[in-house]
């Protein structure tokens, strides 16, 4: 699959027996097995890599739901976070949307790119990771600040 200018494969992993999507750019080194290639269901590919946000695959899938101002709103109700989003007008012209994700890296990532334009109100592990990574870019700015 092409994913954000970047090629990956979703493979079987025979050293840790699952499913594992490989980014092509970073194998350092292939050879053909004497052992047979697994057939694996085309569904259960989908089920197991395509269930969460973004490139991140495997694991719980967990649901975000986030609250857009009404700034960005117009703009946000228009785009494909992910297949299975579901998004709301609120009254306030804010836009709430929910969407499935397994690994928060990928997803804390574009919500920084958002900045006072998102709020994160479920869960709240995905909100903590957002605020760790807010305060550690602000620790950057305040230490060459101090010097």
């Amino acid at each position: 699959m092409h994913y954000r200018n970047t090629w990956y494969l979703d493979a079987w992993c025979h050293s840790r027996e699952r499913l594992l999507r490989f980014a092509l750019d970073a194998v350092q080194d292939a050879r053909v097995l004497e052992a047979r290639a697994r057939d694996i269901a085309m569904r259960q590919v989908e089920a197991e890599m395509d269930a969460g946000y973004g490139i991140f695959a495997g694991g719980t899938v967990r649901q975000a739901r986030l609250r857009f101002s009404p700034q960005a709103a117009p703009w946000i109700s228009r785009e494909e976070w992910h297949p299975a989003q579901q998004g709301r007008m609120l009254d306030d012209g804010s836009w709430e949307l929910t969407l499935p994700y397994v690994d928060e890296t990928e997803l804390v990532m574009d919500l920084l790119r958002q900045g006072e334009q998102v709020r994160v109100l479920a869960p709240d592990s995905l909100a903590q990771a957002v605020r760790r990574r807010l305060a550690a870019a602000l620790a950057v700015y305040a230490a060459a600040d101090a010097a």
